[in-house]
């Protein structure tokens, strides 16, 4: 019988905790408009010493510079009457209390409760794809683990439909059983749509094939041992390797023509998310670009004034004027982070419209390659201060609403030396494609030789790779026969 000791070790390690403030500044940073109001409502409740200023009142800036001036000093002693905390509590019940009276709105009757739950139940709502799939997991009859198992195998899936991790890997990092994982894979298979959690395109297509009963059909045989000579459309070779008739494959290769090879694509994963941009360039009456911060969704902030006046009445004890100066320390870095955050996001706007000047003026064919690193070194922060500014942040242009990042794209260099974008190359392919003759669609590499004599020169593969990602099908399946 073996022995068990215990003993005691010393080691020293290094960690990076964030203090909380720091936390609020990040999370601030990084939230969109909507959201930020969010937070900053929910620090109006719990914070007495904030309010919100009126829309034609007094800026954030203004405001702060004040609070600064106002504050006394933290070390200045004060007597206080300890019977006075309670004026604390009675301002704060009067201030929710007014809160409440304010935002009650007008009496409703019955009739019009009604008609607003008609109205409500009427809207309609699209559904994404980890929705849709949720939906029907929670439907099967499965263990808790099976189920738990489905949600790691729904929350793995592209917006292709496809499995982007293998079954070890999610069984790894769920730490679900490795037979579990596969059996509910297989559950997820049967769910709509159709070739939901395969692998890749060969895959879906041979599995949407076997839901419909046509596991050994001809078109199966081909996908799943002639897929290449499927892809560059060698039906001699597949006549000869099948032994059929070019009649029969190109009937299979009709029925495959009708198969959905990005099952995903139809939902959209954001189709709920409210779109609100943070930032709007536009060309004033003078041809002059303008950067104009969306505000609507910011409340405006200041320290109150009727605090601030107690506390300057002297009428507090230690534990109340230390209560009350934490709150307005809390406020003001508040006012302050807010007021980073705006000059951050104008700050990186500006070197934007800057640099892709000519985007902002003509579109997506003249995006320039860019970097968060380049933008960092210019405004003088750290790569990963842009990347936390910019998160899930939109800039409303003359040509549209983007994402920030879509300002950020690596490129290629021109045979005349210009910088291109990686999303002006996909416009592009974008465009050959729409521009075809369905009946002699261009192949990837004619796509490459006609955007050569634009004098951008990229391999095929590269071609392949955006076209897939832009949902564009191979020749063979794009060609329509009349």
């Amino acid at each position: 019988m073996s022995s068990q000791s215990f003993q005691q070790t010393q080691k020293q390690t290094q960690t990076l905790v964030l203090a909380p403030q720091l936390r609020n500044s990040l999370k601030i940073l990084q939230a969109p408009a909507v959201e930020l109001r969010t937070s900053i409502l929910e620090e109006l409740e719990v914070n007495p010493l904030l309010e919100e200023l009126p829309i034609d009142s007094i800026s954030v800036e203004e405001e702060r510079d004040s609070a600064v001036d106002d504050e006394p000093d933290a070390d200045e002693e004060l007597d206080f009457d300890a019977d006075d905390y309670s004026i604390l509590d009675k301002m704060s019940e009067d201030m929710r209390e007014q809160f409440a009276q304010e935002n009650s709105g007008q009496s409703h009757t019955t009739e019009d409760e009604e008609r607003r739950d008609h109205f409500m139940n009427s809207l309609t709502q699209g559904v994404s794809l980890q929705q849709h799939l949720i939906e029907q997991a929670e439907l099967t009859d499965s263990s808790d683990q099976e189920r738990e198992a489905l949600y790691y195998l729904i929350g793995s899936i592209d917006d292709n439909g496809y499995l982007t991790e293998t079954v070890s890997d999610i069984a790894l990092t769920a730490r679900i059983p490795y037979g579990t994982i596969q059996k509910c894979l297989e559950t997820l298979k049967t769910f709509d749509p159709p070739g939901i959690g395969t692998k890749d395109m060969q895959d879906c297509l041979i599995t949407q094939l076997e839901l419909r009963g046509r596991g050994t059909s001809l078109a199966v045989r081909i996908l799943r041992d002639h897929f290449p000579l499927l892809v560059r459309r060698r039906i001699p070779e597949i006549c000869r390797k099948t032994g059929t008739t070019a009649d029969d494959v190109q009937e299979s290769i009709e029925e495959i023509a009708t198969l959905e090879p990005a099952p995903g694509k139809r939902f959209s994963a954001d189709s709920n998310s409210v779109i609100e941009p943070d930032v709007t360039v536009f060309k004033d009456e003078y041809g002059e670009w303008k950067i104009v911060l969306n505000n609507d969704y910011i409340p405006r902030l200041r320290i109150s004034g009727a605090y601030k006046d107690l506390l300057a009445k002297g009428a507090l004890s230690k534990k109340e004027k230390d209560f009350m100066l934490e709150r307005m320390r809390s406020g003001k870095f508040l006012i302050s982070s807010i007021e980073q955050r705006q000059q951050t996001i104008e700050r990186i706007t500006r070197e934007i419209l800057s640099f892709q000047n000519e985007f902002f003026e003509a579109g997506i064919s003249k995006l320039r390659p860019l970097t968060m690193n380049s933008i960092a070194q210019t405004v003088n922060v750290h790569e990963t201060t842009i990347s936390r500014a910019i998160a899930n942040k939109y800039i409303r242009t003359p040509h549209g609403v983007f994402p920030f990042k879509y300002f950020f794209t690596p490129g290629y260099t021109s045979a005349n030396g210009e910088s291109v974008s990686n999303k002006t190359i996909k416009d592009m392919i974008s465009h050959i494609v729409e521009d075809e003759n369905p009946a002699k669609p261009f192949s990837d590499q004619g796509i490459v030789n006609l955007l050569k004599e634009k004098d951008i020169k990229i391999a095929r593969r590269t071609v392949a790779k955006y076209r897939e990602e832009l949902g564009i099908l191979p020749t063979n399946l794009r060609r329509r026969y009349d």
